[in-house]
């Protein structure tokens, strides 16, 4: 193969700049199975690793996107062979390991899950690392006895890639959703994706005591800070907290009170360190029994790599909603 187009982001003078180029397969991080991407996606880790907001990335220059699917072009392990339909997500791709704005990734064996029957490579990067989070929110909430029966479950930030995934998810698992928006122009979309009512973010007090009228059965939490301390307050005795995100702050001012008094439970995941044969088992899930029934309705824009800028300005001023995946492979 000769040179393709990559989305690269470089550091010059404590500067952080991503931009188009070409390269070569010599030039990508290395690994042993080679894939000619077709779909990547859009996450907020994406944004902030292109625009320096975060501390993700050690070394520069990297190629960014933490999600990718397409096809296995060359392998040195016999798992997998030329042609197989494969994703990657988490681990260090698209932070410190050349990710999935590239039309082709290299990667190490064990990142590689071959794509679910009867999922395609699109399917999948709609699905992305915001849908296999919710994943392992679900294994975590199951874990720890979760149950729709428990009352009604919160999920905040609720406009986001995660937040409609885990309406979505969660809805179809017989839980019922109460989603937490500060957009007023989704509350439609949240409600036809299955949450049983919206409550306007910004029309919550978050300055009560130290414990409140327990509501909420459970929580997954995609904001952090006052919204994630409000929750812990809230929420009924033996309800779990999922923390995934830290849209309005990584801070957490709470007090014991709630997990000494209620035994409500705080719990965290993280996409990028899940245990291999979890990770495998949640992607099968991810086509079966945690199969997202509004693919059409969360993936909002199908968008190409000369778009990534203006999409990571949008994801960080908080001006966008849905789901952007990027079309990688001319053809798929």
């Amino acid at each position: 193969m000769s040179e393709f187009k990559v989305f690269r982001v470089y550091q010059d003078d404590g500067k952080i700049q991503g931009k188009l180029e070409q390269s070569t397969l010599n030039d990508l991080s290395p690994g042993e199975v080679v894939i000619k991407v077709a779909y990547s996606s859009v996450n907020y880790k994406d944004a902030l690793v292109a625009k320096g907001s975060g501390k993700f990335t050690r070394e520069f220059p990297v190629i960014g996107g933490i999600d990718s699917a397409g096809y296995v072009v060359s392998s040195e392990n016999k798992d997998f062979k030329e042609g197989d339909a494969v994703l990657v997500t988490g681990y260090e791709l698209g932070t410190n390991h050349d990710g999935g704005y590239s039309e082709y990734a290299r990667v190490p064996t064990e990142w590689v899950v071959p794509l679910p029957e009867g999922m395609s490579p699109k399917q999948a990067m709609s699905i992305g690392t915001a849908g296999f989070t919710v994943a392992l929110c679900v294994q975590r909430l199951e874990e720890n006895l979760q149950t729709p029966e428990h009352g009604p479950f919160v999920v905040t930030g609720a406009s986001g890639g995660v937040g409609n995934y885990a309406i979505d998810i969660l809805s179809g698992l017989g839980y019922e959703v109460v989603a937490v928006s500060g957009k007023d122009s989704e509350k439609e979309k949240l409600l036809a994706l299955g949450a049983s009512k919206v409550i306007d973010r910004n029309e919550i007090d978050l300055s009560g005591p130290a414990l409140e009228k327990a509501q909420w059965g459970g929580a997954i939490d995609n904001v952090g800070g006052d919204i994630l301390a409000w929750l812990t307050r809230t929420t009924k005795p033996w309800g779990n907290i999922v923390s995934v995100g830290l849209a309005g702050g990584s801070h957490l001012n709470t007090t014991v009170m709630p997990f000494i008094l209620r035994g409500v439970s705080l719990l965290g995941v993280t996409s990028s360190g899940c245990p291999t044969e979890l990770r495998h088992r949640l992607w099968n899930r991810l086509a079966t029994d945690l199969a997202p029934k509004h693919l059409d309705k969360i993936v909002t824009r199908v968008a190409g790599m000369d778009d990534l800028p203006d999409i990571f300005d949008s994801l960080l001023a908080g001006t966008s909603t849905g789901r952007t995946i990027i079309k990688i492979a001319e053809q798929d």
